[in-house]
């Protein structure tokens, strides 16, 4: 479980999110949505650790996220963003195998070396594995960096579980990789022990493989819960000014939002 507790991040005068409280259960993917300026990186990167909240506490399952070390924060979360540069010449496979620093000292284990390969194999990268990374596309970049964050958090490490951060995963990913992308994302998801949160611009990915959805607003939370409670055309059209046409798929079930 994680937890936010009226978490808030402020820059001078200005409040980019305020008092946000939620709870993050395992087995959920959680997927934050919202117009442009609504918080929703801000409140990905408080999650994750990677900036501290100006008010408020965040808890992995029982612990303090403020008591974590870094190498013992990095065993049990890994954040994806949507461009990763590197400012030095490395190998693809090489990079992947970064995810694993966490978790030896010296030189990998052959466990680690399994899981590197692995997740090359899961996220169709291997042929990459000795290409250098400055050398590969936009969406080769992100199928590899993929790797390396799932390779990060790939074992269970203890019982307050692994936590995995998604900030705008899809740049760069053609449509054939986005939903390979995010159905990885929900496999990985569906573990007793993980929690995954990711902001996802497509609303009609979030209404596909979400089980909660979080509607940012203006630097606060305007609705919480599943998409067939968020993804209405009332909240849609308050927070985005637009009102979707929502079809159901009488195949599956699904909904699809659809603009004019």
């Amino acid at each position: 479980m994680l937890t936010a507790e009226a978490i808030g991040y402020r820059v001078g005068r200005r409040t980019i999110l305020e008092d946000v409280t939620a709870a993050f259960e395992p087995r959920r993917l959680h997927l934050v949505i919202g117009p442009n300026g609504a918080g929703k990186s801000t409140l990905v990167k408080l999650l994750a650790r990677l900036v501290p909240p100006s008010h408020g506490r965040i808890r992995y399952g029982s612990t303090d996220a403020t008591t974590l070390g870094h190498r013992e924060l990095a065993r049990r979360r890994a954040v994806l963003s949507q461009a990763v540069e590197v400012a030095f010449p490395i190998p693809a496979r090489e990079l992947v195998m970064m995810g694993r620093y966490p978790h030896f000292t010296g030189q990998p284990s052959p466990d680690d070396e399994a899981i590197c390969d692995e997740m090359m194999r899961l996220l169709d990268v291997v042929a990459l594995g000795e290409q250098p990374y400055a050398t590969l596309s936009g969406g080769e970049k992100q199928r590899v960096n993929f790797a390396r964050v799932l390779a990060q958090i790939w074992r269970p490490v203890d019982a307050d579980g692994r936590y995995l951060f998604l900030d705008e995963p899809l740049t760069f990913l053609d449509i054939q990789h986005q939903l390979r992308f995010m159905q990885l994302v929900r496999g990985f998801a569906d573990q007793d022990d993980v929690v995954v949160v990711g902001v996802v611009h497509d609303l009609n990915l979030a209404a596909r493989f979400a089980d909660r959805v979080i509607l940012l607003d203006a630097g606060a939370v305007a609705v919480i819960g599943t998409p067939d409670e968020v993804l209405t055309p009332e909240h849609l059209r308050n927070a985005f000014h637009v009102r979707p046409t929502v079809v159901t798929n009488p195949a599956t079930g699904g909904r699809h939002l659809i603009f004019d």
